[in-house]
Order: structure tokens, then sequence, then C-alpha cells
């Protein structure tokens, strides 16, 4: 009932001392209801109809709570409510009222609302009865029978019931429906089952309230003797009326069922096109048969359930075929990088069989260098999934052939145009050489880098920005700026799209904050601090996606002893003499003497073939390289973008050796493409100093 206040027990002036002859030859007990105290006052005739002793009564209306079911004290609530404010006068209704062995009896009242002169409402007198004897004698009444109302009542259930289950998506999410115990007590249910049919059996996915659950039903088969099983397997209603024919059709389930006190139960096939998918199960312990139009009502109810849970199974059917596709246009594994530690994490948004054009890179690249692309496709559609897929290996391939960072994002955007999608990606791309920290990052419309410091902190790296792949070549403005930044030991560049960020309504800066936030306060490990922050975004929810890459420099990768490089004209006779004489100088400095004649052949070699091969000139660089062993690497360089052939040679053939020489000397080499021609390196393992 309406709360309107509390106070002090006690009776108005004008309260009678004795009840009225006529109530008390009507057995009807008065009540008046001070709304302005909130008290609710009742005569001994009103206690005994609400089983309340005189000592126990305190006036409060909330103190009935314990005799009226809540079910029917939210409706009374509700009805009262309704009559103050609409300028009603009177009201009247059915009700019932638990006694105290636990009997639910039919009572009725009717109440008059006084209010003053500005209509304000002050005082409610009424009469409550029991209505159980006139209820018995006749059905057909002008006022709504009890059997009317729980008609009703359920009818109303099932449209609020289907309305919560259009919101659902997810068969989590009919499962909450279902479960909520407001559903379960508007149903007039005691107990709540619902089972799924997998693989020829009934798995129990909703069991309520708590302590209800039945041994050994978790999962059963279809063939086996339970009501719930025998209306999936004949696709019909059982509908049991008593606790003799419950247990005398179910034997082996009854005596589980004893301590509810169950009086009747429907269980209901879960059909969708002529196709079991389940079954639900309504037990009580207040009624006893059903009639015909409680029947239909709850076989509709089935069938909303029925609907909801198909379309939520084709939901999330659609939704792992479509995570899956994307997961397929991701990177399988990310490689491991000596020198860094390396986690990426992707979430999907919460759209169903859409998928987004977010992605994640990590390339391996010559000399210790690694690549790290973040990106974002315009659109959430599987178009946008397809451009992703192709970007993410047109990109990968430009830098593989050695490009710089800033021809490799402008190759991208040229490639887009010429997809001809009408699609647009943000990009970001950065090239780290993990044995100095000089990271070299190109921006292309997309978020700027954090970088976490040892310990804590963050700051947000300033990056020159460029138009979005695809626009800046409609537009022809393909001139990247490149941004250098040092990546110190400890450090780790954060890289994300912005489904981490945004959210609906709010400004994008303040969540670049909470995202400096929480990474400053996340742990130092970086597969720890990836699942932190996808951790927050799936609570966020959302419907964007988002991909996340955290790169950490460790100290594997450490450059010392020196470093040379020396230029080789091709017009200079004295160039090859003097370059040969300063790589045996440094060789000889480095301590690897025993490896002299080898660097200097080979290297030698290099160097002639570019001259009489290309018509440019030469860098030779060496450098020692120390990390699980300690190597020196030739690197010489030209501008011709002609690669190498190592071909045999035949007797008689002065030339075509070269190639054949430098595999035969050296441990390990190869060729590295660039933008601007090539480089040819090969690599000595030379023992530790000391």
């Amino acid at each position: 009932m309406v709360d309107q206040g509390a106070g002090a027990l006690s009776l108005p002036k004008d309260w009678p001392d004795h009840p009225d002859p006529i109530l008390a030859l009507n057995q009807m007990g008065s009540f008046d209801w001070d709304l302005d105290t909130g008290l609710f006052h009742m005569d001994a005739l009103a206690h005994e109809i609400f089983d309340v002793r005189l000592d126990e009564y305190d006036g409060r209306p909330e103190s009935l709570s314990a005799r009226i079911p809540p079910t029917e004290f939210e409706r009374l609530d509700a009805l009262i409510s309704r009559a103050i404010k609409d300028g009603s006068e009177n009201y009247g209704t059915y009700f019932r009222v638990r006694h105290r062995d636990g009997t639910l009896r039919w009572a009725h009242a009717q109440g008059h609302i006084r209010r003053d002169g500005t209509g304000r409402p002050r005082r409610i007198i009424g009469i409550v009865r029991d209505a159980a004897q006139e209820l018995r004698e006749s059905r057909t009444r002008t006022e709504q029978t009890p059997h009317d109302e729980a008609l009703r009542r359920q009818t109303d259930v099932v449209q609020i019931t289907s309305a919560a289950l259009a919101q659902a998506r997810t068969v989590q999410d009919v499962i909450d429906v279902l479960k909520d115990c407001r559903g379960l007590t508007h149903l007039g249910a005691t107990s709540l089952v619902v089972g799924l049919v997998e693989a020829g059996r009934l798995r129990l996915v909703v069991q309520g309230p708590a302590g209800s659950s039945v041994p050994g039903t978790l999962v059963t088969r279809i063939d086996e003797p339970y009501p719930m099983s025998e209306a999936v397997r004949t696709l019909t209603p059982r509908f049991i009326e008593s606790p003799e024919e419950f247990a005398e059709r179910y034997p082996v389930l009854w005596p589980n069922l004893t301590n509810l006190r169950i009086t009747s139960a429907a269980y209901l096939p879960l059909i969708v096109q002529a196709r079991p998918i389940g079954g639900l199960g309504l037990l009580y312990d207040d009624r006893y048969g059903f009639t015909p139009e409680e029947r239909n009502i709850l076989i509709a109810l089935g069938g909303s359930i029925a609907q909801s849970l198909q379309r939520a199974m084709f939901y999330e059917q659609e939704k792992d075929l479509a995570q899956g596709l994307q997961q397929a246009m991701l990177p399988r594994s990310i490689p491991c990088v000596p020198g860094a530690d390396i986690a990426v994490r992707y979430r999907a948004g919460a759209l169903g069989r859409d998928i987004g054009g977010d992605w994640y890179d990590v390339i391996l690249l010559p000399g210790g260098r690694v690549g790290a692309v973040i990106g974002d496709v315009q659109g959430h559609d599987t178009h946008a999934a397809a451009v992703m897929g192709q970007l993410r290996i047109v990109l990968r391939a430009y830098a593989a052939e050695g490009h710089t960072p800033a021809t490799v994002v402008a190759r991208a955007s040229v490639f887009l145009k010429e997809l001809d999608t009408e699609r647009f990606a943000t990009c970001l791309y950065a090239e780290a050489d993990l044995s100095t920290g000089v990271v070299q990052v190109v921006r292309a419309g997309h978020l700027e880098p954090l970088v976490r410091l040892p310990g804590g902190g963050c700051r947000l790296v300033s990056i020159e920005g460029g138009l979005p792949l695809g626009l800046s070549a409609e537009f022809d403005r393909l001139e990247y700026a490149v941004t250098t930044v040092e990546l110190r030991t400890g450090e780790t560049l954060l890289l994300c799209t912005d489904g981490l960020i945004e959210e609906p309504g709010a400004d994008i800066d303040d969540g670049m904050m909470i995202l400096r936030d929480l990474v400053c306060a996340g742990p130092d490990d970086v597969r720890d601090l990836a699942d932190l922050l996808i951790d927050v975004a799936e609570e966020r929810g959302g419907d964007d996606d988002v991909a996340i890459l955290l790169l950490r420099r460790g100290c594997l990768y450490q450059r010392s002893g020196g470093r040379l490089q020396q230029h080789v004209e091709p017009g200079d006779p004295d160039a090859l003499t003097e370059a040969r004489r300063a790589i045996r100088a440094a060789v000889s400095a480095w301590g690897v003497a025993e490896r002299s004649s080898e660097i200097e052949l080979v290297a030698n070699e290099l160097i002639t073939n570019v001259l009489l091969h290309t018509e440019g000139s030469a860098t030779v660089t060496l450098r020692i390289v120390t990390g699980h062993d300690r190597r020196l690497r030739v690197e010489v360089e030209d501008i011709s973008s002609a690669l190498p052939r190592r071909r045999e040679a035949s007797e008689e053939c002065v030339s075509g050796r070269g190639l054949l020489l430098v595999d035969r000397l050296t441990d390990v080499w190869g060729v590295e493409p660039r933008g601007y021609g090539k480089v040819v390196w090969c690599e000595f393992l030379v023992p530790r100093r000391g």
C-alpha cells in the first residue's frame, strides 16, 4: 500500500468505540487511513480478516506486507495510488491474504477518499471483508472476480515478458529475463525451469528460485520419464492439475518436489518452425487445475519465449561467424621479437553480424627493427573488414620491401584509392629500432600514441598528422611527415583505435585523459596492462570495435664496439683501396682479427658488385651487434632496385662467383629492398671479447 508517512498509533476523535452493528453482522471490518500521518487504523474484525493480532500491529501499512503476497501488495499500491492521483472518490478490489498457517484466502476492500477544499487527499475510510465464501457461491459479479483478475494479470505478464524479451539479444539476456523474480511472482508460479535441446538432451539453463533445483536433472535425455522431456518429445503441453496426478504420472520426479508443496504444474514445449528448441516448466503451490483461457495464455507465453530464444541463437551464431571472419583477417599470431615485449588485444563491437575494420599488425624488419601498425577502416560491415584485410597485407608488404615509413603509408593510401571502395582508413605506423630505441612514426588521421614510463607515469606523444589513407591520395597530399621518438629501455608504446576512448556524447579529450590515468595506474607487464584495458572496454560495452597494441622495449639488443661507414664513388680509383684499409683496421680494433680476411673479402665483393652493375656509389657500413651472440654486420647500400641473383659460373666465366663466395664465407646474408634502392647485408659470428 502507499506509504504516506508514519507516526505514533493514536485513534482519531471520530473513531467509533464499537464497530457498526451492520458491519459486524455482515462480517465486515472497517479501516481509517490518515494520509497526513500515514497511520492505517483497523477495527477488531479487520484485524481478524488480516490475521493480525492487536499487539503486533503498529498502525503502519507496510506492517501488513507479511500478510499480503508481494504481487498483491504491489497491485493494491498501484490501484490506490492511481485512484488518489486521478481524483477518484472510491475504489474497490479483491486481493489475497496469507494467514499464519500459510493458506491464502480471498478478501475484498472498498475505500472512500476524502479530500480537502483544494482537492488534496487527507483520509481514506473503508471496509474490508472475507470474500472466500462469496466467491465460492458465485463467480459472476459486476466487479472483477479474482479469477478474472488472475487471468488479466497473466495476460499482462505475457505482454510484459514479451516486451522484455524483445530487448534481449543473446541467450543469456533471455535467461536473465526469465530468471527475474518479479516475472516469476507475476506468473504466480513457485518455481520456473527452462531447458534447451542439445544433441538429443535437455540442458537446464534456468532454475528458480534458489534451492528449488532437482538433483540429477541438469542434463536429461529427451526420452526420460520427465514432464518437460515428454512435452518436448511430443511437441504437446503437459498440464498437471493436482499433486495426486503429478505423483501418478511422474513417480521418478515427484519425490524430489514434495518440499516445494507443488499443487499443479504446466510444462510447455518451446517450438520454432515445427522443431523443439527447449521446454518451459511452471510449478504452482496455490492453485489446482487450469482453465482453457489460462492454458491458452501460457501457450502464448511459451511461443514468445521460443521465438526470443531462436532469435538470440541466430544472433549469437551470426556474431560468432562475423568475429571468426574478422579474426581470420587479423594476424594469426604475433612474432617473437628479441628485445621487445608485445601484447595485442581485440574486442568486437556488439552489433551481431556487422564487423568493423579495426586491425593491428607487427612486422619483423631486418637489422633488429620492428614495425607496429594500428588502423581503422571506415564503416562497420563486411565490406570494411574486407578492405581492412587487403590493407593490412599491402602495408605489411610495403614495409617488408624496406620502404621508409612515410613511403609505406603513402603507397598504402594510393592502394586504397585504387580499390575504388569509397572508404577511407586511419592508420598509425611506427618503425622501431630496438637496439637504439629510435622510433619513426607516421600518423594518417589516427589517434596519437601514448608512452608509459617504467613503474608508472604516461605521456601523450605529439605526432604530426596527415590525411587518412585514401583521402590523401584523392587530394594528392601524399607527403607524410615522419616524427622521431626515443623509446627508452622499459618504456611501453601504446597504440589503439578510437573504440577504446570514445563514448557516445563524451568528449574525445576526456576519453584520452581517462585512458592516460588507466595506463599510469596499470601494471608494468604489457599483457596484464592489455587485459586491463580490454576489460574496461568490455565493461563499458559499445558498438565500436577496439584494437590495442603494446610494445615494451627491453634490453636484449645493445650495440657495442664501434660503427664504420664508408662511401665508395665509382669514379674514384683509390676509394675501394681506402675502404678495404678502413675495414681491416676496424675489424682489428674490434677484436675479431681471426675473421678479418673473410670480412674484408666479402665486403670487397659486395662493393665491387655495386660499382660494376649499378651507375651509382656504394655505401658500406660495419657494426658490432650483441645479443644472444656477438656478430659483425656488413651492409652495402646502393640506389638500384635490381636484386642480385646467385648463379652458377662455368670454368670459362670470369664473373658470377661473387655471391657464391658471400654465401660460403658468411654465417647469414640477405637483401633488404629500400624505397630508394636496396641493401645487401651479411653477418659473421665472432667471439665475445675477454
